[in-house]
């Protein structure tokens, strides 16, 4: 292995063709030779160069549609041999095998395929075999063969031809090699995470790929190093979001726009205008309204001190009188399906609020894969897409919940399901007016809840906190009666919860005495 090694023969073969002409007019004006395959070939003929079709180099023509074309030792041979080993040299001579320098190759677009839905036989069809196998042998044999299977990378392959004349080095092949190898895990990755949805079985080997975005400037904290890689997935969210101002998106942005969006998708526009205010992955204020900016101001109102530097979440395109609402205070992220003209140009006043738009809402009913590391490997399950309905609920107790009330009580779960347990929410008329997250014990989560309610209400200058006729949501059983009991202290009239403690009865007997309506779902919502 040499450090510089000439290309002279190099081999393209891509399904993209994005740049394809011009790289290979920049090969042909250093005299690099280019063999080819199928519409690859073509595209470069049409541009006036010339190419040799790999058929011609093997003396084997394709065959099996296109399945049978470069899996032939004239090109591996071309591809592994050792350009310092005799015996492989001579290999190479006795067989007639010519040297490649450089194999140019993506892949057919199975995730593409699959993303659009494709039936089974498609998707099949779209798996490639010739590419990955040239693509492992070109990056094995690094230390004399270039390989190159992103677009991204025709540039810095030709500065690096321009800067040592026609030459690569071997730091250049060596990264290319592990882009490589990237590329075909991933892309083997998708393959095999398809087929085990197909299967209908828990694989026993898993993997994950992504496609690097953003290099982020740090984690969660500024000594934590982080990046942002996406799935290659078409659902509307941060990954795909459109940004429009403001500055790059931190961890913590992506991090919790995500949990913005998904909250806000669980509404239906159709119902009418909602938003969700984030702050540090969880909710301080979810609200409909009768337009954009009502349900924006009625979330605002829920917890107006945590909403301050948070997250805006919109299920419909933004208007110019829900961003006047918005600029009133620090916001870091708006997202929204959309944005008129006279939104954007209140925004545009605000160079550092990011507005990014998705043309469309998270279909919530679509379960997708949720993974996170533990030491020594990773817990993987189905995202939580569980919903009830009206039908699925059990009234417990000796007074039934009025219609407001059950219309308040299904739009409190919805919004427990994505607050961090113990999660318990106080909504009163379709907004949230009390939210407790993330604590040990499920009634200080209930108390805290309620103070929230207190403070806002002093701020406000409310004569009573807005949780005197609420409704309240608890993501898992009451263990015992003292959350319930503390709910109905704080003045809400009805309770929606799971259910399937051992003290039930109790917690049953305990909101009857209280005069209370409560429901149980046979579901809870977990969220850790």
């Amino acid at each position: 292995m040499t450090d510089l090694v000439p290309l002279r023969r190099a081999l393209l073969s891509v399904s993209d063709k994005t740049g394809l002409v011009e790289l290979g007019q920049a090969l042909a004006n250093r005299g690099v030779e280019l063999l080819s395959t199928g519409g690859t070939a073509r595209a470069l003929r049409e541009a006036g160069l010339t190419v040799m079709d790999v058929s011609e180099a093997t003396g084997f023509p394709e065959m099996m549609d296109g399945r049978v074309k470069t899996l032939h030792p004239v090109v591996h041979g071309g591809l592994l041999a050792l350009r310092d080993n005799g015996e492989h040299v001579a290999a190479m001579n006795t067989h007639n095998i010519g040297a490649i320098d450089l194999v140019v190759v993506n892949l057919y677009p199975f995730e593409e395929t699959v993303a659009k839905g494709a039936e089974y036989a498609e998707a099949i069809e779209n798996i490639d075999i010739g590419g990955p196998a040239m693509i492992r042998s070109a990056a094995k044999n690094h230390g004399f063969v270039s390989v190159v299977v992103d677009v991204a990378d025709y540039a810095p392959l030709m500065a690096e031809l321009a800067d040592n004349d026609g030459k690569t080095s071997y730091a250049l092949r060596q990264r290319l090699a592990r882009t490589a190898y990237a590329r075909t895990a991933a892309y083997d990755t998708a393959v095999s995470t398809w087929m085990a949805e197909q299967v209908g079985e828990t694989p026993r080997r898993r993997t994950f790929g992504g496609q690097l975005a953003q290099t982020l400037r740090y984690g969660e904290n500024p000594h934590q190093q982080a990046a942002f890689y996406t799935d290659g997935s078409a659902r509307p969210g941060v990954a795909t979001a459109a940004q429009h101002q403001g500055k790059e998106l931190s961890y913590n942005n992506i991090n919790d726009t995500d949990a913005a969006f998904e909250l806000v998708s669980e509404f239906d526009p159709a119902d009418g205008p909602a938003c969700a205010i984030i702050k540090h992955a969880n909710p301080c204020g979810v609200a409909r309204g009768a337009t954009l900016a009502e349900a924006y101001s009625r979330a605002f109102d829920c917890d107006r001190t945590s909403a301050f530097g948070g997250i805006i979440a919109l299920n419909q395109p933004l208007d110019a009188a829900t961003a006047e609402e918005i600029v009133g205070i620090f916001t870091e992220v708006v997202i929204a399906p959309g944005a008129d003209d006279g939104a954007r140009a209140v925004f545009a006043a605000k160079k550092n609020l990011r507005l990014l738009t998705t043309d469309g809402l998270a279909d919530p009913s679509v379960a997708q894969t949720a993974v996170r590391q533990v030491s020594g490997g990773y817990l993987v399950q189905d995202k939580d897409v569980g919903r009830i309905t009206m039908n699925d609920l059990k009234v417990v107790t000796e007074r039934a919940p009025s219609e407001q009330e059950m219309a308040d009580m299904l739009f409190a779960w919805t919004v427990a399901k994505h607050v961090k347990s113990n999660a318990i929410i106080y909504v009163r008329d379709g907004a949230t007016v009390g939210v407790g997250a993330g604590q040990m014990s499920r009634v200080d989560s209930t108390r805290i809840a309620a103070r929230k309610a207190e403070d806002m209400a002093e701020a406000m200058g409310l004569p009573a906190p807005l949780t005197r006729g609420s409704v309240v949501a608890s993501d898992a059983f009451f263990p015992f009666a003292d959350g319930l009991i503390t709910a109905a202290e704080a003045g809400a009239t009805a309770l929606i919860q799971p259910g399937g403690s051992m003290r039930d009865d109790e917690v049953i007997a305990a909101a009857n005495e209280a005069g209370l309506a409560m429901v149980f779902t046979g579901m809870r919502h977990f969220r850790h």
